[in-house]
């Protein structure tokens, strides 16, 4: 159930930091109207609190959650830049992904 819940607030910590900066991406890029920018902000304060949840040390959350930003970025790729992932980014994720688990739920 830990693996699970870890696994669950990483994904919704990516999901707010992409968001957060996606939206300015949209403003500096595609046009997007300025007021986008707030939500950017919320989102990433968002990002930042949920980081604050993990019970283990900072370095080793941050560490840990690179793995699951991973995965969280590429079906953004997908998903929102209609772009699919290839093999070797779907072995990546998995080798990210792996690294995610070591990290966070070795023994100490």
């Amino acid at each position: 159930m830990l693996v699970l819940k870890t696994f669950i607030l990483f994904v919704i910590t990516a999901l707010a930091e992409i968001v957060g900066c996606y939206l300015p991406y949209l403003w500096l890029k595609k046009n997007a109207p300025i007021w986008v920018l707030l939500p950017a902000a919320l989102s990433l304060a968002l990002f930042a609190w949920l980081l604050s949840l993990h019970p283990n040390a900072a370095g080793r959350v941050y560490a840990a959650y690179g793995g699951v930003y991973i995965f969280v970025a590429l079906g953004w790729l997908w998903l929102v830049d209609g772009i699919r992932p290839s093999t070797w980014d779907v072995v990546g994720v998995m080798v990210a992904l792996l690294g995610m688990a070591i990290i966070m739920f070795a023994p100490r």
